[in-house]
């Protein structure tokens, strides 16, 4: 056997040594022999670099040379499904499907619902050929690069597992088909990572489904590797998919090599479908994986097409959730974080209990009100539930149980990491810490609000390297930033490129535009569209920073209270020089002139409305366009609103009240035909 056959034959026996282990439990081989197979892979396709596949599974170990994920329109719109909470909405779902379908008989496939984070798979001649995202149901994040670090995804289907057969053609693989699921991160990964980020002093992950989605997002695919995502696969699209059967199709595509959940039943009768809900809605509490509900599906797909979709979900299927699952415990103490903004946190530290498959030690009380509304006291036995199934949150106190002598909660006056005492602004809930120059969380929580997406996007750098270089001393603030050096970040010198990336991203970010840079700084209570509109009024860094209450009220959607916060922010002295320090580094200090000057005044008068999904571009460059050529963006339809710029799953109540006054609705290349608006933003 020469060293090409040596590699066609490792590569297929690795695919299916992964299969075994990680889809169907079942390993024949040792991890050490495993990896032994491996290491002769790798260095036979080092010697023969004209062999390169990438679905090999050398790839799965990832790599640190990811770009920025790129969008992909989805072949198939990726809606979500309407939810329901009881046995009589079930009940009412199923008639509809019955009126739907004349009378005629169907079958219902029952499904696990698994918390995660959706995904969908294209396979074209066997290989795997791209991972999406679902996004915003249109188009979603091509992150294919890091889903083949996912061992349970098979890269290749094999003939071992395709049942090719002449006699049986039924079952051969398409040659391109979409396969859809959820990428999990199994409870035992998320308790084990979360265990290790607490010894390191880092952040924690709120649940695994937020773990699973920030790993996945991750642009280092070799983090993804180590963190051992799962995945378990729904549903089946394409030209030439098997079967009429929904479920027929996904027991055909568990022979192909796909990981198909064991908790899929199909059922004909309301009674049937009760009995699965009711047995899973105990036996989940043993999966190794987050889930929150059951899936219904009607079976057929040729009925699924006669029943259709609604403007947001399909008729054919729905989702019944669990009611969250209570447990008794005892509160022993609270504790307080603080937020990027100053914001004060209580939380519940409490004797450990089990609830919905992991051990829950904390909770959330949300502000000195939600303490007081419950009158808790230390030693209270409280019931604890998980919103969605994640997020602990205290529901009761058992007043009964009060222990004699028992203290009631009372809520800190200064701040528990700088010392400051705490202030509570008009009309908030919550209590703040005002030092936000000098208080460490809120430094670190500025630094990392600034790098964000729709802030100064710095996508190379993340909360961890944000913390990391916080703690060496590299940076202080948000200026800091474009003072890092390559030299500075390489650590032993195996980091060359990552830390060529993150200066690299830093740079980048000095051609973000004024208005984001409005928002990147972080004022308290200014978000994304308050910056816009602040940034669009005001033109530049200098007349912002020097208007008054009265001026900045001025601006329609801002308040008194916002107000206060922005001219406190660019009175302290600390704040000005951070913001000439980033003006010397060359940010964006100023609308540009292409946005200082109108394109037209096409839509002067207009009061626009946009809703839906677009595929041309984001809301937000339309709101851009619209502005740029003299309209005006509203929220809401009225009988004052021109014209619905209307994209894919317009919501139907806005359709509803679009008719009944007679409003025009156009779509987006109507509209941009009509109006002549050139696609600039």
């Amino acid at each position: 056997m020469n060293e090409k056959e040596r590699i066609i034959q490792l590569r297929r026996e690795l695919h299916e040594h992964n299969h075994r282990y990680y889809v169907e439990n079942a390993p024949i081989i040792s991890d050490q022999e495993f990896d032994f197979l491996m290491h002769e892979l790798q260095e036979l396709e080092a010697r023969h670099p004209e062999l390169a596949d990438p679905n090999s599974p050398t790839q799965r170990v990832g790599s640190d040379l990811q770009n920025e994920f790129r969008q992909v329109s989805h072949r198939y719109p990726m809606l979500s499904l309407a939810n329901t909470y009881n046995e009589q909405d079930v009940a009412a779902w199923y008639e509809s499907v019955r009126k739907g379908l004349a009378g005629e008989d169907f079958e219902v496939c029952c499904e696990m619902k698994y918390d995660g984070l959706s995904i969908s798979l294209t396979y074209v001649d066997g290989q795997l050929t791209q991972a999406v995202t679902r996004g915003d149901g249109v188009r979603g994040d091509d992150v294919t690069a890091n889903v083949k670090t996912i061992r349970s995804i098979p890269l290749v289907l094999t003939e071992k597992t395709s049942y090719e057969d002449d006699h049986n053609p039924s079952i051969r693989i398409p040659k391109e088909f979409e396969i859809r699921g959820e990428i999990l991160m199994p409870w035992k990964v998320f308790e084990r990572l979360n265990l290790e980020r607490e010894e390191a002093g880092e952040p924690l992950f709120a649940n695994p489904r937020n773990a699973a989605s920030g790993t996945l997002k991750s642009l280092d695919s070799r983090l993804v590797a180590s963190r051992q995502l799962d995945a378990y696969l729904y549903y089946l699209l394409g030209e030439s998919i098997p079967c009429d059967g929904h479920f027929e199709n996904l027991e055909i595509a568990r022979k192909w090599g796909f990981k198909i959940s064991e908790g899929m039943k199909k059922v004909k009768t309301l009674d049937d479908i009760y009995q699965f809900i009711n047995y899973w809605d105990a036996e989940r509490k043993k999966l190794p994986v987050a889930t929150d509900g059951i899936v219904l599906k009607v079976n057929s797909l040729r009925q699924q097409r006669i029943l259709g979709f609604t403007a947001k979900s399909p008729r054919w299927a729905i989702a019944y959730k669990f009611k969250a699952e209570r447990a008794c415990t005892q509160l022993n103490e609270v504790s307080y974080q603080v937020g990027r903004t100053g914001q004060v946190t209580p939380v519940a530290n409490m004797k450990p209990v089990l609830l919905a498959g992991t051990t829950v030690k904390r909770a959330t009380l949300n502000n000195e009100d939600f303490i007081r509304s419950f009158d808790l006291h230390i030693g209270d036995y409280v019931y604890v539930e998980k919103g969605g199934e994640i997020i602990p949150k205290i529901v009761g106190v058992d007043v009964s149980q009060r222990p004699t002598g028992a203290q009631p909660v009372t809520f800190i006056t200064t701040c528990p990491e700088c010392g400051t005492p705490l202030v509570r602004y008009e009309g908030e809930a919550a209590w703040y810490c005002p030092n936000d120059a000098g208080c460490p969380p809120q430094i670190k929580g500025r630094i990392e609000h600034f790098i964000a997406r729709k802030a100064m996007n710095i996508d190379s750098l993340g909360p961890e390297t944000v913390d990391d270089f916080f703690r060496q001393g590299l940076i202080h603030n948000i200026a800091d930033l474009y003072k890092i050096e390559v030299q500075q970040i390489n650590g032993d010198g195996s980091r060359t490129k990552s830390a060529q990336r993150i200066v690299n991203g830093i740079r980048a970010s000095r051609q973000v535009p004024f208005e984001r840079v409005v928002f990147a700084l972080g004022i308290r209570f200014v978000g994304e569209t308050s910056a816009k509109l602040l940034a669009r009024h005001f033109k530049n860094i200098n007349a912002l920073m020097a208007a008054s209450s009265e001026e900045l009220q001025e601006v329609e959607g801002i308040g008194e209270v916002m107000a206060q916060s922005i001219v406190s922010y660019f009175h302290d002295k600390t704040n000005r020089e951070i913001i000439e320090r980033l003006r010397q580094e060359g940010l964006q200090m100023q609308l540009s002139n292409s946005q200082m000057l109108p394109k037209s005044d096409k839509l002067a008068g207009m009061n626009i409305v946009i809703s839906g999904v677009f595929s041309r571009h984001s809301r937000d460059e339309y709101k851009t366009l619209i502005e740029q050529h003299g309209g005006k963006n509203v929220g809401s339809i009225s009988s004052k609103t021109s014209f619905i710029l209307a994209g894919e799953n317009m919501g139907p109540s806005k359709l509803q009240k679009a008719e009944k006054l007679g409003i025009e609705i156009l779509d987006e290349d109507t509209f941009l035909s009509r109006y002549e608006i050139e696609e600039t933003v």
